[in-house]
C-alpha cells in the first residue's frame, strides 16, 4: 500500500468532515508587492489548487471555498473580468486532475454568469459527479441571504401548489433547497486575512461552526497554516448547546 504524500495534523476522529474557507486578503498581498490587484488573485487562485490538493491528501471530505460573493460584482470591471476569467482557466484545468476524484460544486447562482462558464460549470458538476474522495465547493456569485431566499420561494411555491404543508417544513427540508444540498453543515470555518466576519457566506450552515481567524493573506496561507487551523479545532470542545 503507498504511503500518503503528506500525514493529517490530527486523528483522523478528529477531522473537521466539512471546512469552510474565505479566501481574503489577495489584493493586500499584491499591493505590498507593488503588483496590480489582479496578480493577487492570480497567486491566490494558485494557493486554491493547492490547498484543495493538499486537504484531500490529508483526508477532509468536504471542502468549501468563498470565490466570488454576489457583492463583488461591485469591484471594477477589470478586476471581476480577471476573477471570470481566473474561473475559467481552473476549471478547465481541474480535467488534469480528475485522477484526484475530487467531485466540484458550485455554491451560488450561476445565472448571473456568461453562457461559456456557465457551461463550464455545469460540465464539471458532471463531469465529476459520481467522484468520492472528496466534495469541493466553489461558492461564486454566493450571497447567504440569497440562498437562503431563494429557498424560501421554492419552499413557498411547493406549499402555494399543494405539494408541501406549512408544518412538514423542517429544518432538513430548507437544508435540502440549499446550494449545499447533501453536504453536511460546516464543522470549521476558517478566514486568513486579518478581518474577523463572515461576510455573508454559509450563514445557515456555519450555525455550529468553529471559527478560525489569522492574519495570514491568503496567498501565504499554506498547509501548515492549514493544519494550524485544524489542530486548533481538534483543541476544542463541541457542546452544540449541551453541557
Amino acid at each position: 500500500m503507498a504511503k500518503k504524500k503528506y500525514e493529517a495534523p490530527v486523528p483522523a476522529d478528529m477531522m473537521p468532515q466539512h471546512i469552510a474557507i474565505i479566501m481574503d486578503g489577495n489584493g493586500r498581498w499584491a499591493k505590498k508587492r507593488g503588483m496590480p490587484r489582479t496578480y493577487g488573485h492570480i497567486q491566490g487562485a494558485r494557493n486554491f489548487r493547492k490547498l484543495l490538493r493538499y486537504a484531500r491528501e490529508i483526508g477532509v471530505k468536504y471542502i468549501s471555498f468563498y470565490a466570488f460573493s454576489t457583492e463583488n460584482w461591485k469591484r471594477p470591471d477589470d478586476e471581476v473580468h480577471a476573477l471570470m476569467n481566473l474561473m475559467r482557466k481552473y476549471l478547465k484545468e481541474a480535467y488534469d486532475y480528475f485522477d484526484d476524484r475530487v467531485r466540484v460544486v458550485l455554491l451560488g447562482d450561476r445565472e448571473d454568469f456568461e453562457a461559456d462558464l456557465k457551461q463550464q460549470f455545469t460540465d464539471i458538476e458532471k463531469d465529476t459527479g459520481d467522484f468520492e474522495k472528496m466534495t469541493a465547493g466553489i461558492a461564486a456569485n454566493y450571497g447567504s441571504r440569497h440562498e437562503i431566499t431563494c429557498a424560501a420561494r421554492q419552499i413557498a411555491q411547493l406549499v402555494k401548489d399543494g405539494k408541501l404543508e406549512p408544518e412538514d417544513i423542517t429544518e432538513e427540508l430548507i437544508s435540502d433547497h440549499l446550494y449545499t444540498k447533501g453536504m453536511p453543515d460546516v464543522d470549521l470555518m476558517i478566514r486568513p486575512g486579518g478581518e474577523q466576519r463572515l461576510s455573508n457566506f454559509l450563514l445557515w450552515q456555519c450555525a455550529y461552526a468553529e471559527f478560525y481567524f489569522c492574519d495570514t493573506l491568503w496567498p501565504d496561507f499554506d498547509s501548515k497554516e492549514l493544519d494550524k487551523a485544524i489542530v486548533e479545532f481538534a483543541r476544542r470542545t463541541r457542546r452544540f448547546g449541551g453541557l
